[in-house]
């Protein structure tokens, strides 16, 4: 495919449908594609296009969406990449696990160059449809919050991709392990607005120390990033706002890391009362 015929209709979505086909192939098959972002054409929004036909070809077989995760949570990139705010793309039940005890074992068939990420994860409990929301009130929206290990799994050659190719590739999304649930009580919102943008996190990988990374990673605090992402959704999309039972994913509190098969992490968290993570890849 040449480019994106953008001034015909038809020839749009059947091109936005070729791009789609051709990732889906590439993920259940394991093959690298060259990245879509150079080809005539071919934008920002194009890519949340392909995405949402992707989202309907996974529930078309069967594999409902239960959540969102995001990218680029950090503004010092966005000016860069000509980003206005972070990026998001669906996550589904097939790909969204949980731990047993704080461990979990996991299994990606036809991997291709596969990174882990220690991220917070929320659980919704209402709706955000108000595009002013702020941490507190993202926080007033949830129901749990989780340590977790999100599993991204990179198409492109020598990891060399912009922000359309991320949504329009599953957002490299390959699997998302969650922690233990912590209940979200109003109580206690005040004090996690304080602790989720300083608090520490710990990555040992086979035992060993690899990196430590902070709340303020992700958007200077991953209750910020989660209102960030209800903005951002709105903004672009009102009929589709962040719903009651997502799963919200909100961005690495640390560099991602190359894993591979047989590896063994651990994240470890100070300064916000979550239990430790492992996960083991087999």
């Amino acid at each position: 495919m040449e480019g994106i015929a953008k001034n015909d209709p038809l020839a749009l979505q059947q091109n936005i449908d070729a791009l789609a086909q051709e990732l889906l192939s590439a993920r259940e098959t394991g093959r690298m594609i060259p990245p879509l972002s150079p080809r005539p054409g071919f934008d920002l929004d194009t890519a949340y296009e392909v995405e949402a036909t992707l989202r309907r070809l996974r529930e078309a077989s069967g594999h409902r969406s239960v959540g969102r995760k995001v990218g680029y949570a950090n503004k010092a990139v966005w000016r860069i990449l000509k980003l206005e705010t972070l990026v998001w793309a669906h996550m589904y039940d097939n790909t969204v696990h949980y731990s047993n005890g704080n461990s979990a074992t996991l299994t990606l068939p036809h991997a291709r160059s596969l990174k882990i990420e220690p991220e917070i994860v929320f659980g919704l409990k209402r709706a955000i449809t108000a595009e002013t929301a702020d941490a507190t009130a993202a926080l007033e929206s949830t129901d749990w919050l989780a340590l977790g290990f999100e599993i991204i799994d990179c198409p492109f050659p020598d990891w060399v991709f912009q922000p359309g190719d991320f949504v329009a590739s599953f957002g490299l999304h390959a699997a998302l392990v969650v922690g233990e649930k912590i209940a979200v009580e109003p109580s206690l919102i005040a004090d996690l607005a304080d602790d989720l943008p300083q608090f520490k996190v710990r990555m040992l990988k086979n035992g060993q120390f690899v990196e430590e990374g902070s709340g303020k990673n992700s958007l200077r605090s991953p209750a910020s990033c989660l209102a960030e992402l209800g903005n951002a959704i709105l903004s672009r999309s009102a009929t589709e706002p962040l719903a009651a039972g997502e799963i919200i994913s909100t961005g690495t509190l640390t560099a991602g890391h190359l894993t591979k098969k047989d590896d063994f992490w651990t994240a470890e968290v100070t300064g916000l009362a979550v239990p430790a993570l492992t996960l083991r890849l087999s």
